[in-house]
């Protein structure tokens, strides 16, 4: 395939994916409109539930939601599953901190949210760049105030070198929420999360087998700091031999400011016992900058962040990974 021609309809679909985002938060808006008009109870804000989760509900770069996320209505009209669906949504919000999303560390929160990642990294040999759209991230639900689903379309690699362009795996996490409190009632999250990835690419797009990832997470605020940290494992299902199992330890410190600019930097370390890279270990830090959340309409928001991936370690996979990622919230 064209690298252009490629390129060309990476961007295609992105502009799909982001229509699609937008239509279906017009109908949610559109049926949160109706509810609220339709009801009786209006002499509090908080009357309209979880319909009101406007720039106070997610106003600070993560998913943050507000206890009138909660409330429950008596119109008629909230009573569809649409609704029943968004009053779990603002609950699961208001029962956790309201954390900005990190670059590359999984997100110790439960989100919802359509998320879209490119990046750019300087590979090892040949100074060569290769490109990366989607980067393994996509739509994540909030089904129960306890759980999020997230499926991520397999991202298009696109590479300077001669090794051939192609999509990678298809991925998926779930999050369990164990333990949150609130900002001022403690401030901190626990949660058990499962992911995983299946060869639905061909190497070296493709890892060529199956991958499952648990991982236990943990965050923590003090103040305007933000604290989340994740470790984890890639435990290949087939071709351990080849793949070797790993473990993945990340954590990321950011700092509010005004609610809408979070400065960032990451820590993110693999080490690989068994397979090719056997006793090998590689650690970047990633200094970012997160901007957001923004009111788009309704209930839909947008976040921009960026930052680049850079090697400390004399063994590394790749270096200099430059990141742009789009969130948009709903």
């Amino acid at each position: 395939m064209d690298k252009s021609v490629g390129t060309i309809r990476v961007a295609s679909v992105l502009f799909s994916a982001i229509g699609v985002i937008f239509s279906l938060s017009s109908q949610l808006m559109a049926q949160t409109a109706d509810a609220r008009c339709a009801s009786n109870v209006t002499s509090s804000p908080l009357a309209c539930g979880c319909a009101n989760t406007g720039s106070d509900a997610i106003s600070n770069g993560s998913e943050s939601g507000s206890e009138s996320g909660a409330a429950t209505s008596t119109g008629s009209n909230q009573k569809d599953w649409v609704h029943a669906w968004l009053r779990r949504v603002d609950e699961a919000r208001a029962s956790q901190p309201h954390f900005v999303a990190p670059l590359f560390t999984t997100h110790v929160m439960l989100v919802q949210q359509y998320r879209y990642d490119m990046s750019w990294q300087q590979d090892p040999v040949g100074g060569t760049v290769t490109s990366n759209y989607g980067g393994s991230r996509g739509l994540e639900i909030i089904p129960t105030t306890r759980l999020e689903v997230g499926i991520s379309p397999p991202p298009y690699l696109a590479h300077k070198s001669r090794a051939p362009d192609g999509f990678g795996d298809f991925s998926f996490q779930v999050k369990y929420r164990a333990f949150s409190a609130t900002e001022g009632q403690g401030d901190y999250f626990v949660g058990f999360f499962f992911g995983g990835s299946f060869p639905t690419g061909t190497p070296p797009n493709g890892t060529g087998h199956t991958i499952l990832s648990p991982t236990f997470a943990a965050a923590k605020g003090i103040g305007p700091w933000d604290i989340q940290s994740t470790i984890g494992a890639n435990l290949p299902a087939t071709g351990a031999n080849l793949l070797g199992r790993a473990i993945i330890f990340n954590t990321e410190v950011d700092y509010k400011i005004k609610g809408k600019i979070w400065p960032t930097l990451e820590q993110n370390s693999t080490f690989w016992s068994g397979g090719t890279l056997d006793g090998r270990k590689q650690t970047f830090l990633t200094p970012g900058l997160v901007l957001g959340s923004f009111q788009l309409a309704g209930r839909l928001r947008f976040i921009f962040g960026t930052g680049v991936q850079i090697a400390v370690t004399q063994f590394h996979q790749y270096n200099h990974r430059w990141i742009v990622s789009v969130r948009f919230p709903f």
